[in-house]
């Protein structure tokens, strides 16, 4: 059996306690990760702490060399960890390389940071007085990552952490923890000295170390509403700077005027892609007034189509769930919908794949008529189920979304300019696609959502990312001459 170790320090590190490391796609055990807790977050961050010393002051230059470096293993190495990720999490190999080409999107901005870390100069602001700024390092981080993305996720935290002068430690699910350790031998081979990238491995007592820790200095979580919600209130209470993404729900309107068949081929990708387990994810679809029974015409028929089957397989589009009780969840949900009143128009439970009998797979279910008092529209199911609710307009389809907790990302489909503008400055949310189903941001803007999706009020990758893992200096300056004397007033300095 197959033991992950963790990796601290630019070395293995092993433990006694494990936790089995699952197949999805066979159901069957085929590793097991060491779990740690505060003996092991301790030695991570004193490990990190030693490397702040000198990577902090290290060049620019050298910074933006490894990063080079490593983003090249990343393009060298994209099918070997896409395979990794498969094995462990059960999206198909092409759905994983793409996380993958996506996270390297975050590498490649960093290694542009040179030019944004520049800071400003403002010359003569009082007589032969300068002022300039800078920012500056925290010192040692920590990533909390969930299951669902076990590169991408990562990869929007540690190169800009890294690229700033911080040092990282990351602690990754431990359903899929296999693509950490392999990133950070890539770090390795890249040329990064030891302690700068940690991987710490484990459950609730590993976050509570990284929580409390005193050596660590902010903290970045990706994950549920509830744990984001604790993880901002305890890194706080600690003094740390938080980066807290939650939860999602996400919706896509479609309007009688968009083309459906375009409309349903993106909703169909969007909600089943993964097997729906994205923040991202569209799990309901808003279809106003006439374009409803089309719509859910041809979602039937495309949903019907997709094919399920272990992502290593060719042709499969869509993978198991990554856990039996993430199937057992969403299946038991969907029978909930259906005895409360909606529709079951796709039933996507009780799906076995030949010679795999035994794998966590559930098939794509749509559910019609749903409202907005449902269990299956007011809970983040996490898995391929698509939700229609129907409405008259659109200014009923913005309500509907705006009185949902959630905020994370939204689409509407539509031809008109006019709708899509009123429905941008609308919606109550944070990222928004216009015939885009699924409007992840680009690395050099940053990611995040409003209301319940983000916790505080600190984004992810691009702009805000820099800000996140950096603290400003600002310096006055004054050079006299020697030969002059200038008398100190007791009068609060002014710029006269």
């Amino acid at each position: 059996m197959k033991t992950i170790p963790h990796w601290i320090d630019g070395s293995p590190v092993s433990g006694t306690d494990t936790q089995a490391v699952f197949n999805p796609a066979t159901g069957a055990e085929q590793a097991e990760v060491v779990l740690g807790g505060t003996a092991e977050i301790d030695t991570a961050v004193a490990a990190a702490a030693k490397a702040f010393e000198t990577w902090s002051e290290s060049s620019l230059t050298q910074r933006t060399q490894i990063l080079f470096a490593f983003r090249q293993l990343l393009v060298e190495h994209e099918e070997e960890l896409g395979r990794i990720i498969c094995a462990e999490h059960g999206k198909t190999v092409d759905d994983a390389r793409g996380e993958i080409v996506r996270g390297r999107e975050v590498v490649e901005f960093a290694c542009g940071l040179g030019d944004v870390l520049k800071g400003s100069f403002s010359d003569q602001v009082s007589r032969g007085i300068d002022v300039h700024n800078f920012r500056r390092p925290l010192g040692v981080v920590a990533g909390i990552t969930p299951f669902n993305f076990p590169a991408m996720v990562p990869l929007w935290m540690h190169p800009i952490a890294i690229a700033t002068g911080n040092t990282f430690i990351l602690k990754p699910s431990e359903r899929d923890p296999s693509a950490a350790n392999f990133v950070a031998e890539l770090y390795q081979k890249a040329g990064l000295p030891d302690g700068v990238f940690n991987v710490v491995h484990g459950g609730k007592d590993a976050v509570d170390a990284i929580l409390g820790h005193p050596g660590i200095q902010a903290v970045s979580f990706v994950g549920s509403t509830p744990i984001a919600k604790y993880v901002h209130e305890q890194a706080s209470a600690n003094g740390k700077r938080v980066q807290a993404l939650g939860g999602a729900k996400n919706h896509a309107v479609v309007l009688p005027d968009a083309d459906l068949e375009f409309a349903a081929d993106h909703i169909t990708a969007g909600a089943y892609g993964s097997a729906g387990e994205r923040c991202m994810a569209l799990s309901v679809a808003v279809a106003v007034s006439t374009a409803a029974d089309a719509l859910v015409a041809v979602l039937e028929r495309k949903a019907r189509e997709v094919k399920v089957g272990p992502g290593d397989a060719p042709g499969t589009e869509m993978g198991p769930l990554v856990t039996k009780a993430a199937q057992e969840r969403v299946e038991n949900a969907v029978g909930v919908a259906h005895t409360q009143g909606a529709t079951l128009v796709v039933d996507g439970r009780g799906l076995k794949i030949d010679g795999h009998e035994n794998g966590f797979f559930t098939g794509p279910s749509l559910l019609d008529h749903v409202t907005t008092e449902m269990q299956a529209y007011q809970e983040e199911l996490f898995g391929p189920v698509l939700a229609i609710v129907r409405v008259d307009t659109l200014d009923e389809a913005i309500d509907v979304i705006n009185a949902n907790p959630y905020g994370n990302g939204t689409a509407l489909f539509t031809a008109s300019g006019e709708a899509a503008r009123r429905f941008q400055r609308g919606v109550k949310v944070g990222m928004i696609g216009i015939n885009v189903p699924v409007p992840v941001p680009m690395s050099y803007y940053s990611f995040g959502g409003w209301k319940d999706s983000l916790i505080g009020d600190s984004p992810i990758h691009g702009p805000e990312g820099i800000r996140f893992y950096t603290r400003p200096k600002v310096v006055t300056t004054r050079w006299p001459r020697t030969e002059q004397h200038t008398t100190a007033g007791f009068d609060f300095p002014t710029s006269s």
